[in-house]
Parts: structure tokens; C-alpha cells; sequence
């Protein structure tokens, strides 16, 4: 097997966008991280899936509340929205202060500086390792205009045209 450090320097040559998942607590409060394994999964039903540490407390509140939003962050905002909800330290309320969101269809955040979204309700999960693949049916979404944030090599990068 190879060594986990060695994996994750390859593996950090793989480009990915970047996404704030939200969701709901069980007292209705929000939730969220920075996650950036996320794909579409089916177009019929449209699905995608998303996978989140066991041990982060968005883990919880995604399978207690079984609906997620994924928020696709621009480059314009979007380290700095993707750097709060990284921090692993910060409650998770204070994640969201001064972040502007709204509910759509699932109630769960939809956060207004998204360059897009994809509201869901958990359809099913799988266990994979340290991690859950939580596959979401998408019930709304919606994009806008701009420029994808992306990850790379441990670090935040930009689309050069």
C-alpha cells in the first residue's frame, strides 16, 4: 500500500473545483465544510455525490438531517468562503456568520455568493475508509456568471484563459 503522504502529493496534482456542502442541524441551525470530492453521478435521476470525513461534525448533520446543498465557489469570493469553512477549529455557526444565505427547495443553506448550487436530499451512502460518499438526488439548482475557484497541489488556484 502505498505511503498516505506520497498519495496525497500525487494525488494533489488532480485539479478540483471547490464547494462549501451545507446542510442542517437537528435544531435547524446550519452547517457546513470545504469539500472539494464531489461529482455527478446520474443524469437519470440526476444525482451526484459528495464525500465528507467521518469524523466532521457536517458528517452528523448531513446523515441526521438527509438533505445537503453544494455550493460551487467562484473565484471572485470564493477562498475566502472556502478557507472559513475549512477551519476545522471554528463552530460551526461561527462558520456562517456574515455569510449571506438562503434555503431553497430542501431547506438546507443555499450560500448567495455560490457561483452555483445543488440542493439534494440523501438518496443513499456508501463507507469509504475515514470518509462517507453521500449521494444526493438534486432537487434545484442554479448557476450564474464567473470564473470556478480550484484546487491544486495544496493551494488555491485560477482559471488563466
Amino acid at each position: 500500500m502505498i505511503d498516505t503522504s506520497e498519495f496525497r502529493r500525487v494525488i494533489g496534482h488532480f485539479a478540483t473545483g471547490v464547494t462549501v456542502v451545507t446542510t442542517l442541524r437537528d435544531d435547524g441551525g446550519p452547517c457546513g465544510l470545504t469539500a472539494s470530492a464531489v461529482a455527478s453521478l446520474s443524469l437519470e435521476p440526476t444525482m451526484l455525490l459528495v464525500c465528507v470525513e467521518k469524523g466532521s461534525d457536517t458528517h452528523d448533520c448531513i446523515q441526521t438531517s438527509g438533505r445537503f446543498v453544494v455550493n460551487v465557489l467562484g473565484e471572485a469570493k470564493g477562498e475566502t468562503l472556502a478557507r472559513r469553512f475549512a477551519d476545522t477549529d471554528a463552530d460551526g455557526a461561527k462558520k456562517f456568520t456574515g455569510v449571506a444565505y438562503r434555503a431553497e427547495r430542501t431547506g438546507a443553506p443555499v450560500l448567495d455568493d455560490a457561483l452555483a448550487w445543488m440542493d439534494c436530499t440523501l438518496a443513499s451512502r456508501v463507507e469509504g475508509g475515514d470518509h462517507t460518499v453521500f449521494m444526493g438526488e438534486v432537487m434545484a439548482a442554479d448557476s450564474g456568471e464567473g470564473t470556478p475557484l480550484l484546487y491544486y497541489r495544496g493551494g488555491y488556484a485560477r482559471l488563466v484563459p
